[in-house]
């Protein structure tokens, strides 16, 4: 099955005022939410080809701490995953039972203020009074007076205003069939076929209908409330096991003596702190815009977490070349990142990195406008991000990071050109927390960046092997954020 990652963005949406914002993928309009889906053969081969590969790299390891990492590898990799997928599906599943249930209560609503009405109309008038005629009266007083209608009317039948029109149409037998014809077309509409006292016993059964519709939905949708909310609980708990098992880990990493071990429990180690991830603990400048949706890119499939060896967390390194990815040519020459004026009253600090000798986390706060010598480009925080697009997450990251990160950087494959513009360090070399650009088309892994649009992520190690471990957000992954291994081929890296 191939499921492409999708990840939108709001590039240009100024440019265009209320039309749509450029995004990392084609924008449709009020996309069905995604369906729960059962892992693909590919998926379950790749998450087994994971699993061998990581425990041919424990050979020879304790065993009692080669099962803690291999535990900590499918909490982190498999049921945390799992758990945050079936945890939106089912926030998905009560905020559709809500909408309904609200929607049938409004419609509860609007038939006891008919109810109201009619009773009111009843208290006025009596209950035998013919709404029908009055609606045909009515109807001619609103279309035919002044109109040339009107002039017809006098020269056909003489009538001098529309009630006499109606009454000489009601009393004539040729003009009887016409007006009758007016009348139940009138009374179709206006709900006046009926008489008075049949109306009202009509409302009063459709009231009791629609009490028990809204009481049957409500209740579906407390009990979707309340598995969402259970499920959610249960992701919680997945992660608060997640993050103890981490440090225990932490402080049983020394006794690991390969150094193909070590690098695969510093993997592991990430990777399971990604997967901790929570939005609700994220800062307000997180919360993601409202755009429309783009198309994915063709192909694309599950993101496999491969194991591959490295070297130390953090560090900057060349690219490397491996799987089935070519060695990239000789990077470019960096580009002299320009120095705008700085601002009197800076929002954020400068460092003393010097091109690729920079530290992560950095010196450039979240929100911050001025960083490392130029403006960052922030100025309404992550709000013009899409939900769980690629280009939201390369901000929350960075922002993590204290890495600076602008509210619009574009597409996916646009923060390179639109980073540079700005003053940001950008080269073709990766480094721990740089956003690692992929041009349309460009492919990442076992899928490919959006035809148009193209992709971003940040760089979460630099493996010994030139391989990188990234995260990235997409609407086709399981889990926000996503992670997995890829090689660089020609990819630039903003870095601050």
């Amino acid at each position: 099955m191939n499921r492409s990652k999708r990840c939108w963005n709001a590039g240009f949406g100024i440019m265009v005022s209320v039309a749509m914002t450029a995004i990392c993928g084609l924008a449709t309009i009020a996309p069905a939410p995604p369906q729960a889906e059962a892992v693909s053969v590919s998926e379950y081969q790749q998450k087994v080809a994971n699993r061998n590969n990581l425990k041919a790299k424990l050979a020879g390891v304790d065993k009692a701490l080669a099962d803690k990492i291999i535990e900590l590898d499918n909490l982190a990799n498999v049921q945390i995953p799992a758990a945050q997928k079936a945890t939106e599906a089912a926030q998905q599943k009560a905020e559709q039972a809500k909408g309904l249930a609200d929607a049938t209560a409004e419609r509860l609503k609007a038939a006891q203020q008919d109810k109201a009405d009619l009773e009111k109309k009843i208290e006025q008038t009596g209950i035998a009074y013919d709404d029908a005629k009055e609606s045909v009266a009515e109807m001619a007083r609103s279309s035919f007076h002044g109109s040339d209608v009107s002039t017809m009317m006098e020269v056909v039948t003489d009538a001098k205003s529309t009630d006499d029109f109606v009454s000489q149409m009601q009393s004539d037998a040729a003009a009887a069939r016409s007006a009758a014809n007016a009348a139940n077309s009138a009374a179709t509409t206006l709900n006046t076929s009926m008489n008075r006292k049949q109306r009202l016993a009509a409302i009063e059964k459709q009231i009791t209908q629609l009490k028990n519709q809204a009481d049957q939905q409500a209740a579906s949708a407390q009990k979707a409330a309340e598995d969402a909310s259970a499920k959610e609980a249960s992701l919680e708990k997945l992660q608060d096991e997640s993050a103890a098992q981490r440090t225990e880990l932490e402080a049983q990493k020394s006794n690991l003596k390969t150094q193909e071990a070590k690098e695969a429990a510093d993997i592991l180690l990430i990777e399971a702190e990604l997967a901790s991830y929570k939005p609700s603990s994220g800062s307000t400048n997180y919360t993601p815009g409202s755009t429309s949706q783009q198309n994915t890119p063709s192909g694309g499939s599950s993101s496999g977490n491969s194991g591959n060896g490295g070297n130390t967390s953090g560090n900057s390194g060349n690219s490397g070349n491996g799987g089935t990815t070519s060695k990239p040519s000789t990077p470019s020459t960096p580009a002299t990142p320009s120095t705008p004026s700085k601002p009197s009253t800076p929002s954020g600090g400068s460092s003393g990195a010097n091109g690729m000798n920079y530290a992560v986390p950095g010196n450039c706060p979240e929100g911050s406008t001025y960083c490392y010598g130029h403006n960052t480009g922030n100025t309404v925080g992550g709000s013009a991000y899409p939900a769980r697009q690629c280009t939201l997450w390369a901000y929350i990251r960075r922002s993590q990071l204290n890495l600076p990160v602008g509210s619009y950087m574009g597409n996916g494959a646009e923060w390179g050109t639109k980073g540079r513009a700005l003053g940001y360090y950008v080269n073709n070399t990766p480094h721990y927390g740089a956003a690692m650009v992929f041009r349309a088309g460009q492919k990442v892994s076992t899928w490919y960046a959006n035809r148009l649009y193209g992709h971003v992520a940040i760089v979460e190690r630099v493996n010994s092997d030139g391989s990188l471990l990234i995260s990235e957000g997409g609407t086709g992954f399981a889990s926000f954020p996503n992670w997995e291994t890829v090689w660089p081929n020609g990819n630039e890296f903003v870095h601050y």
